[in-house]
C-alpha cells in the first residue's frame, strides 16, 4: 500500500485480509466489531473503517483474547474515549 488512506478503501475482502495480517484479527472478530460501529450509527464504511483500524491499533495484537464479554467490554471503553475526546475539543 502506497498510502494508509488507500486501505479503506480497499474491497471488502482485502480489508478483512489487511486487518488480519496486521491485527490477527479473524473474520468473526473482525465482523463483530464492524456491526457494533454499525449499530452505534456508524453507517459510512470508511468512517467504520477507520474505527476499526484505530481500535484495532490500541486492543488487538497476536495471541491477544479477549474472553467472554471482553471485546464488547473494550469497544464500550473505546468509544468512551473517542466521545471523551470529541467533547474536549
Amino acid at each position: 500500500m502506497a498510502n494508509l488512506d488507500e486501505v479503506f478503501h480497499l474491497p471488502d475482502l482485502r480489508f478483512v485480509q489487511f486487518c488480519e495480517e496486521k491485527f490477527a484479527l479473524n473474520k468473526g472478530i473482525y465482523n463483530t466489531i464492524d456491526n457494533y460501529f454499525f449499530e452505534l450509527g456508524v453507517h459510512d464504511i470508511i468512517k467504520r473503517r477507520r474505527l476499526i483500524f484505530q481500535f484495532s491499533l490500541q486492543h488487538c495484537a497476536v495471541g491477544k483474547k479477549f474472553g467472554p464479554g471482553g471485546l464488547t467490554r473494550k469497544l464500550e471503553d473505546f468509544m468512551e474515549q473517542k466521545s471523551g475526546l470529541l467533547q474536549v475539543n
